[in-house]
């Protein structure tokens, strides 16, 4: 009797592990036909990319991701897939690949270029720098990512130049929005935006007329002694300015342009400025 037990418990405990075996084959077998059918649509999504067809390209390369997402091809599909709307000038599709490829995918090694094509996105996008102020503000902060988090990439180069002008643009607009004012005769308001582009962007062309404005301002108002110290300020970097020469004229044919410093260059502008109030 016991016998018969024993070779029945034998008989089962075979069985058992013949139909987990069994399991384990088919779901390795599906995988690997997983793998083989994304990469064959990623394959696909290739081709619709360089045939130029973007928008179903991008579509092939979510669905190439969607059925692997383990697989290495798939952040590779999605900034596949960003890189095709960018080019054509799908800035929004691109810019929600990127997005998901950075919070999705982090620390890949690739994730200095999806910063950097990010910023682009948004710099691409900016016309006028009077109405497009928030494509201005992300590229810029996704410049200073790729400049401060990725300095020795060929991006963080490009980023530096591309800020540059960036910080040209917001100057320039700061210096619209304070000759508008000017127009308005609104002294006060423009008065700051003149300040902000002296205190915050001192390295543009933009920072002599807005010395010269805040002299010219100053004296208009009654503020001679103000007035004085932003000549002095655009004598001391500026002597050779046209914007020198016209805030000289509005404040005193007598005025004594000797006691104008030789301008240093071991002191930003900005410190330049605090030093004349101590």
């Amino acid at each position: 009797m016991n016998n018969k037990f024993n070779l029945s418990l034998l008989i089962i405990f075979i069985l058992i592990i013949s139909c987990s075996g069994k399991k384990e084959k088919v779901s390795v077998l599906k995988e690997k036909n997983l793998e083989t059918q994304m990469i064959e649509v990623y394959s696909e999504a290739m081709a619709e990319f360089e045939r130029g067809d973007v928008i179903y390209a991008g579509k092939k390369f979510s669905e190439a991701e969607l059925l692997y997402p383990q697989s290495i091809w798939a952040p590779r599909a999605v900034l596949m897939s960003a890189y095709g709307y960018f080019s054509q000038g799908y800035y929004n599709d691109a810019i929600n690949d990127l997005e998901r490829f950075i919070f999705k995918y982090k620390n890949h090694p690739q994730t200095d270029y999806a910063y950097y094509l990010l910023a682009l996105c948004h710099y691409d996008q900016i016309i006028d720098e009077k109405k497009d102020f928030n494509e201005i503000l992300e590229a810029k902060k996704y410049f200073e990512i790729v400049i401060n988090d990725f300095p020795d990439t060929d991006y963080a180069i490009d980023s530096k130049y591309k800020l540059e002008l960036i910080i040209e643009i917001s100057a320039s607009k700061e210096m619209y929005l304070a000759r508008y004012y000017v127009e308005r005769e609104k002294w006060i308001p423009a008065i700051n935006r003149f300040k902000k582009v002296v205190n915050e962007y001192d390295t543009t062309i933009y920072v002599e007329e807005a010395l010269h404005r805040l002299v010219e301002l100053h004296y208009k108002l009654g503020l001679i002694s103000e007035a004085e110290k932003y000549a002095y300020l655009l004598g001391y970097n500026y002597q050779s300015s046209k914007w020198y020469e016209a805030s000289y004229k509005i404040l005193d044919q007598n005025y004594e342009r000797d006691k104008v410093l030789i301008k240093d260059n071991s002191d930003t502008i900005l410190k330049k400025f605090k030093k004349l109030f101590k």
